[in-house]
Parts: structure tokens; C-alpha cells; sequence
């Protein structure tokens, strides 16, 4: 029986020699690249088999320059700077079986947000992380099981941030480097296992509360209520039942934009508008 230290050996070696392949196709893709929203491919709108990720197009922000510039001076944000038009719709738990009807209304509206996944979710419905990658959307970590962090020990915990980051760079897509705790909870441990991993915590400003399946009238009004520049907007794509969020989404963009408010992944916002320094950390907060 192979030991867990060796199974653990055997991931990393395979993670590196994917990022090896991807960066090659990336440097080979460069001269042609172009710009805006990729329409998704057929085999990418089915939950079945669609292979390994295609690179990006190369777009002005650079994702992983925007978060290691914040990370210089604080290991979290919860929302950005105030002196631009930008909002970040985030979406948690995923992928699952309600994320490309999700994808579907982003896409409609030519949307890019930020997708916080479950590691162990990627084994049922890895084609909606396919789909968001070649749409330009950010895959951030939301662990490989989603536990209270705050109750694991530190090897425990380095093993769950560990391990989803692994299975999204066998997946073809980057090495996370934004991370979203479950449930809110998070603990010194936890801050000392992002440090080590160049992982920036992102939290949130605005809590939809969509899990809880309030209604859609609901869903929109609390977007709404917390919406400023600067924002990060908590949805679940999966976890649960969806078809609340995926009916208010429509909805919570028309009237974003009708504020003159632009959506946008995290790493854009932290790139154009990111947050004061000094910031003080939750002690504690909720969410699916």
C-alpha cells in the first residue's frame, strides 16, 4: 500500500510537470492572444468530460502581480479601495451541478467574477472549472473538504489548502492564490499556512445569505443594500440548491451597472483599486 507521504510526493511531482506543460502552451499561444470574453467551447457547457484547460487569452491584468502587491502589506482583504467604480461577485462551494447555469447568465451578461471551489468537487464536475478558466474567470481555494479550519491542526490544514491547489493545477488552470475559508473560520495556524503557501485571504463585505435560500427578492435586496466601490459580494454557486442566486444574478448585474458600478474579478479590483493598509481582521465571521 502506497504511504500517505508518497501519495502526497506523487501529487506534487504531477502538479509541477502539469504547470510545466501549461506554461509552455501559454508562451507558445503568446503572439496571438487576444482580449474579452471567450465564448466557451460545446464540450465545456456539459458536466461531462472536458479535458484539460485551455491557457487564457493574456489580458492588461496580471492575477497573480495584482494579489502578491497586496499581500506585501496585509495577508487578507475584505474589500477594496473606494475611490474607483469596481465590485467583485464571488461565488462559493463549487463546482457543482447548478455552476453552469450560473456560467450561463455570467456569460449572457459578459461577466468576470472570482470562484472560490471544494477540492473534492473537482472529481464530479471539473468541466464547470474548465468553463470558468477559459472564460477568463479567477479559481480561487475553498479547501479540498470545507471544514472549520479553526478546528484542525496545522498540518491538517495545510493538507486541505494544499490539496485543492494541487488538483486545480492538475486541472490545467494556475495555482490558486486567493483563498476563501469556509464558514468564516480561520485561526493563527490558518494565517501561518497562507503565508507559507503565498496565499492572500479573501473575505467579504457583503453576505447575500443565499444559502439559506431566502428568496430571490431577498438575495437581490442584500446585494444591493451592501453594494459600494470597492465590495466583494458572497454567492454560492453550489452547496445547495441554486436556482435563487441563478434567478437573481440577472438582476443584481442590471442594477450594479445601472449605479455606474463596474463587476470584476478580485485580483482586478485589488490591481485598480486596493484596499488602505491597515486594516483590522474579523475575529470572526459567517458563511457557507
Amino acid at each position: 500500500m502506497i504511504s500517505r507521504q508518497a501519495q502526497i510526493r506523487r501529487r506534487r511531482s504531477a502538479a509541477a510537470l502539469a504547470m510545466t506543460g501549461v506554461v509552455a502552451l501559454v508562451l507558445a499561444t503568446l503572439p496571438g492572444a487576444g482580449h474579452g470574453r471567450p465564448a466557451p467551447s460545446a464540450g465545456a457547457r456539459a458536466d461531462g468530460h472536458a479535458g484539460r484547460a485551455h491557457p487564457r487569452p493574456v489580458s492588461e491584468v496580471d492575477p497573480d502581480a495584482a494579489v502578491a502587491a497586496v499581500l506585501a502589506y496585509t495577508p487578507f482583504v475584505k474589500e477594496g479601495g473606494d475611490r474607483g467604480r469596481d465590485v467583485a461577485l464571488t461565488f462559493d462551494d463549487g463546482p457543482g451541478p447548478y455552476t453552469p447555469e450560473v456560467l450561463d447568465v455570467l456569460e449572457r451578461f459578459h461577466v468576470r467574477a472570482t470562484f472560490f471551489e471544494i477540492g473534492k468537487m473537482l472529481q464530479y464536475f471539473s468541466s464547470s472549472t474548465v468553463r470558468e478558466l477559459r472564460d477568463g474567470d479567477v479559481v480561487g481555494d475553498h479547501t479540498e473538504t470545507h471544514p472549520e479550519l479553526a478546528l484542525l491542526s496545522a498540518h491538517e490544514q495545510h493538507e486541505e489548502l494544499f490539496e485543492q491547489m494541487a488538483r486545480i493545477e492538475l486541472l490545467g488552470g494556475p495555482r490558486p492564490t486567493l483563498f476563501r475559508p469556509p464558514y468564516g473560520s480561520y485561526d493563527a495556524t490558518t494565517m501561518r499556512e497562507l503565508h507559507a503557501l503565498h496565499l492572500l485571504m479573501v473575505l467579504w463585505s457583503v453576505d447575500t445569505e443565499d444559502y439559506l435560500q431566502p428568496g430571490v427578492s431577498a438575495i437581490v435586496e442584500r446585494a444591493l443594500a451592501g453594494a459600494h466601490p470597492g465590495a466583494i459580494i458572497l454567492m454560492h454557486d453550489a452547496g445547495g440548491t441554486r436556482t435563487q442566486t441563478i434567478e437573481a444574478l440577472p438582476t443584481i448585474i442590471r442594477e450594479l451597472r445601472a449605479r455606474g458600478l463596474r463587476l470584476v474579478t478580485v485580483p482586478q479590483l485589488l490591481r485598480e483599486d486596493p484596499p488602505p493598509p491597515g486594516q483590522t481582521l474579523p475575529s470572526s465571521l459567517r458563511g457557507d
